[in-house]
């Protein structure tokens, strides 16, 4: 990881140095190269320069390598998505934005490598500064000066009981190492405390009922805030609930799983439920998120090698299938200037390939097999089915419901009368087809082999 970290470091120097005529072509390349180097180092254990070899408190192992490599991977293809918006802009604020971006991957990759939870937490709120400004910054409406303040103070408050909640651990265990907790859970019946671990993690996936900065950070976001806020920063949430969910297993799968579990699936319902109503575009794909994010969280709950399998399935797949769909919600608005889905209608008269593109992520958005949402969603109906028989109503109805909202969007899209005050030209460029592609080649990755994800 040091490797990767310096690496980082080093593009963020060269952007300072760039010039207006080449800038987005170089930081596109060398996070793509970034991508492909680290990929190799990580997935090739016997090399002598493997990252895991490198540091003791920075390690990879089978939770967090589709993470990093997620996160890695999601660099440049945010970048792509937003050079159509930020191309007129003036140089010193591309190179901040850039900037902002790899400064969040080198947070991103110490969080999820760490060894030490004081260190995992200190990642976990350093992404907040830079997510703060895209939001603020290069968001395209007033409200998003409101939106930053939700997503500051949810995850501010949110974040304090943890930080109490591991100075008492320190002070009792004399560590906070992740790796000496696997091998020795804590077995302490203090109920508040793993509740005061666990709730910064539930906030920012986040469940329903502390949800409510999500659509608002989503809607006023630019599209690489919103791509890297749901692929990227939500699993940021998944990754630490399972880290504290192993160190406090004995209280979780005793006391607290029959309570979170139901709490979960009721409230992917009500997201569901939620996104019949919704007419901006974003807030829709923000608010299927929250559903997609609560079964995740009731699966890791169960602590069982299925959920945690399907768990960890739906986060990859989840952060492939939202930063899609994010990026093709930014494609139709940067032609019409508006979410409504009402009137963004009839792409299939103007293009052929993007109401594909369209069908293809919406289906994987609702779970249609063999697409890896629906791998995820099996491993993790099934176990949760297996606890609790009457969870099934609720899971039931998320599926239907999801299914609704997703042929719905789909169906509101690219089908319809074009109105005749918005006859635009939906002509998408290679650039725009290459950002949908580096996320249609994953997809396909995981339907081919999808035992690369198993732990």
């Amino acid at each position: 990881m040091i490797t990767i970290t310096a690496s980082c470091l080093g593009i963020l120097i060269s952007i300072n140095n760039l010039n207006n005529n080449n800038f987005w072509n170089v930081i596109v390349s060398q996070t793509t190269i970034l991508f492909f180097i680290s990929t190799i180092l990580i997935i090739n254990p016997n090399s002598t320069w493997n990252p895991s070899n490198l540091s003791y408190n920075l390690s990879i192992d089978n939770i967090n390598i589709c993470l990093i490599i997620l996160s890695l991977w999601l660099v440049p293809v945010s970048i792509l998505a937003s050079i159509g918006h930020l191309n007129n802009s003036p140089l010193n604020q591309n190179k901040i934005f850039s900037s902002l971006i790899i400064f969040i991957l080198i947070s991103l990759v110490i969080m999820f490598s760490t060894n030490n939870i004081l260190i995992l937490f200190i990642g976990f709120e350093t992404t907040l500064a830079p997510t703060l400004f895209l939001i603020s910054r290069w968001g395209n409406q007033p409200e998003r000066i409101e939106a930053g303040y939700y997503f500051v103070f949810y995850t501010l408050i949110s974040s304090l009981p943890l930080l109490i909640a591991l100075l008492f651990i320190y002070n009792n265990f004399n560590h906070l190492s992740v790796s000496l907790f696997n091998f020795n859970p804590l077995n302490n019946s203090n109920y508040l405390l793993t509740i005061l671990c666990l709730i910064a993690f539930i906030v920012k996936v986040p469940i329903f009922s502390v949800h409510l900065w999500l659509p608002k950070a989503h809607v006023e976001a630019p599209v690489a805030g919103s791509m890297i806020l749901a692929a990227i920063l939500l699993k940021m949430g998944g990754y630490g609930f399972i880290r504290l969910t192993l160190i406090f297993q004995y209280n979780i799968i005793n006391n607290l799983t029959p309570f979170i579990l139901p709490y979960c699936c009721w409230g992917g319902a009500l997201a569901s439920i939620i996104c019949l109503t919704q007419t901006d575009l974003k807030s829709l794909i923000a608010y299927s998120s929250v559903s997609h994010m609560s079964f995740m969280i009731a699966g890791i709950t169960l602590l069982t090698n299925w959920g945690l399998n399907g768990g960890i399935f739906m986060m990859i797949a989840h952060g492939i299938t939202s930063s899609a769909l994010f990026a093709i919600a930014n494609i139709n608005y940067e032609r019409t200037n508006t979410r409504t889905l009402n009137i963004s209608r009839n792409i299939k008269a103007s293009t052929i390939l993007l109401p594909i593109i369209w069908l293809i992520f919406s289906c994987a958005n609702l779970g249609l097999p063999p697409l890896p949402n629906a791998i995820a969603e099996i491993f993790i109906f099934s176990s949760i089915i297996s606890f609790s028989l009457i969870n099934i109503v609720s899971i039931i109805t998320t599926t239907i419901l999801t299914a609704i909202f997703s042929l719905t969007v789909f169906q509101l899209l690219n089908s319809g009368n074009t109105f005749n005050w918005n006859l635009i030209s939906y002509k998408t460029n290679e650039r725009e087809y290459l950002t949908l592609s580096l996320h249609l080649i994953p997809l396909i990755t995981l339907v081919c082999n999808p035992n690369i994800l198993a732990l």
